[in-house]
């Protein structure tokens, strides 16, 4: 997913938002505005960051009032300063206030993944390796928080499970071994759907590269049973290291050569970024 598009499925995740936040009215805002005002508010960045999810930001206040209108003097993908204005929003005062905290949870969090995702890509920059996120999103939320990552310099690994094979320890227990699973899989799946396997130690590496694996992902190995590893396979598929991966331990895979690392806190350890909209005031 290159850019979100306003999908019907992004509406309806939006607009469930909207109902959970606003079950029956907004009596706060409905208190102390009996009727529509225009007003305008500014959009502050109050941490520094790489900003994404202004779309999905605009989107909550268009799902309320279409009249509603966004003006953003940034763009997803860049890095924003704290103190820095981001844009304002010009509406009734009343769609302003009661789509406030969806539209800024929306923003903060996918800011948040775009942030962390950008540091860690960062420690990536000059190796072939990729950074990959995996499907540990929050529920109902993947959509975004995919684009987030992808917005912060890194790649999406699959989408959801019918996205892709991916034969993890169950799979391989279910099926009673590597060699059994991957052959189970190339008769299952359409020739065309690559085959990855994930592996815990040097006696599955071996298994996995005669079973034909196109993808061998070394699942929480150690530094030297990892290059090991990428000794053995020579080429034969491609690479993936997984299992714990952060911000803090990712340099001692970066001189492993393997194709891809995947880190799932991109997306469930990813600390949110503090934006706020300010100083609402009544336009003319």
């Amino acid at each position: 997913m290159n850019k979100i598009t306003m999908t019907l499925q992004a509406d309806h995740l939006i607009l469930e938002a909207l109902k959970e936040d606003i079950s029956s009215e907004d009596v706060s805002t409905n208190a102390v505005m009996k009727q529509a005002v225009k007003g305008e508010v500014e959009l502050i960045c109050k941490q520094d960051g790489v900003v994404a999810g202004l779309d999905v930001f605009r989107r909550v206040f268009e799902l309320l009032d279409a009249k509603t209108e966004a003006v953003f003097y940034c763009q997803d993908g860049d890095e924003v300063k704290a103190g820095q204005l981001m844009g304002k929003v010009t509406g009734d005062i009343r769609v302003l206030l009661s789509g406030e905290r969806v539209a800024l949870n929306y923003l903060q969090r996918m800011s948040g993944i775009a942030t962390y995702t950008h540091s860690v890509a960062e420690l990536l920059k000059g190796s072939r390796t990729k950074l990959l996120d995996t499907r540990k999103t929050t529920p109902n939320m993947r959509i975004f928080e995919k684009y987030a990552v992808r917005v912060g310099g890194g790649y999406n690994h699959r989408y959801n499970l019918s996205d892709g094979v991916l034969l993890k320890d169950n799979h391989i227990g279910a099926a009673g071994g590597v060699v059994q699973a991957v052959r189970m899989a190339k008769e299952y799946a359409p020739f065309v759907r690559k085959i990855e396997v994930e592996v815990e130690n040097l006696d599955m590496v071996r298994e996995a590269v005669e079973a034909g694996a196109d993808i061998i992902m070394l699942d929480n190995m150690s530094t030297d049973e990892m290059r090991e590893a990428v000794r053995i396979i020579a080429g034969r598929a491609q690479t993936e290291c997984s299992g714990n991966v952060t911000k803090e331990n990712i340099g001692r895979l970066t001189e492993l050569g393997v194709d891809y690392i995947s880190s799932g806190a991109l997306t469930h350890s990813a600390s949110i970024l503090d934006i706020s909209m300010k100083n609402l005031h009544a336009v003319e």
